[in-house]
């Protein structure tokens, strides 16, 4: 059970949007937040990113091949310089073309190009996975680091560049994909001596076996001492531990997670509620539509129906 697939496959709400950024300097361009989480990629030239809403946070250099993420898709702008006056992307600067559209920007100076987007993740019930990254994450992929992230980038870079027979169907792919590089490159990243919280989580002997099989099984009857036992930790011990890395206690994070994978089921599938309440280790349909309405304020059939509708 790979843990950072399924976490984030329960928050996504659709396809990742996208557009690609040509700025030739001098260029700002001012982008509003979005629902769910944005990503840049630098494919060629150097441009700033300047975070808006927190006056303490510092301008950040952009080099080809770095990558930005922002994990609650905050307002920030995009420019040559940090000192550049930006303006809101215009309609007027969008032409469409395959495999994106482009935005074009900016004077007749040294030209920038951005692969610039948002991932549709559901960020009212984010999963701590997730909710635990810093607000902007910033990778380089110069010098041989992130070397699967790099690759990933270059051939992003190469199918705009150059679009060719099936880039229409690459780009897309690559552009999912590229979240899970990213995530994965940023947790490998965090050093093991003073890696803190799902940054040590999934890497720890014991919390992680105990995270692997809630994913896999969360219809076993679980409990802290069985969890324990497959930690190979005395159940004190083991639950010190798993709330100390996770955020929560051992059966706290299990119902998070029953909870999630029921929400999923009852978005994407026909499954009737006794089913999803098997799956999800509730003995009853009533049992099952307490719990969930405790938890997301709407029974399940009214949950399903409103996602349906949205």
């Amino acid at each position: 059970m790979d843990i950072l697939t399924e976490a984030l496959g329960s928050m996504r709400t659709g396809q990742p949007a996208s557009v690609r950024t040509e700025g030739r300097a001098p260029w700002g361009l001012r982008l509003p937040p979005v629902a769910g989480a944005g990503f840049h990629v630098v494919l060629y030239g150097t441009c700033w990113l300047v975070p808006l809403e927190d006056d303490t946070a510092e301008p950040i250099a952009l080099s080809p091949g770095d990558v930005v993420f922002l994990r609650d898709g905050r307002g920030h702008v995009l420019a040559d310089r940090p000192d550049t006056p930006a303006v809101p992307e215009q309609p007027s600067q969008f032409r469409p073309s395959l495999p994106i559209g482009t935005v074009t920007v900016g004077g007749d100076g040294p030209r920038t190009s951005l692969l610039c987007g948002n991932y549709h993740l559901d960020q009212a019930r984010p999963h701590p996975l997730v909710r635990q990254l810093p607000e902007i994450v910033h990778l380089e992929t110069r010098h041989g680091r992130h070397p699967e992230l790099s690759a990933a980038v270059q051939l992003l870079g190469a199918e705009l560049e150059n679009p060719r027979i099936g880039s229409a169907g690459i780009v897309p792919a690559l552009i999912d994909s590229l979240l899970l590089y990213i995530l994965r490159a940023w947790f490998e990243e965090q050093p093991p001596a003073t890696a803190a919280g799902w940054a040590a989580a999934l890497g720890d002997a014991a919390v992680a076996p105990a995270l692997t099989a809630i994913h896999e099984a969360p219809s076993t009857p679980w409990t802290v001492e069985s969890l324990a036992t497959r930690a190979g930790l005395s159940r004190a011990a083991f639950a010190r531990r798993f709330t100390a890395l996770v955020g929560e206690p051992p059966m706290a994070y299990l119902t998070r997670w029953r909870m999630t994978t029921a929400a999923r089921l009852l978005r994407e599938s026909e499954a009737p509620l006794t089913a999803v309440a098997a799956k999800t280790g509730y003995g009853s349909e009533y049992a099952f539509a307490k719990a969930f309405k405790r938890e997301f304020g709407l029974a399940p059939g009214g949950y399903r129906r409103e996602a349906r509708t949205a």
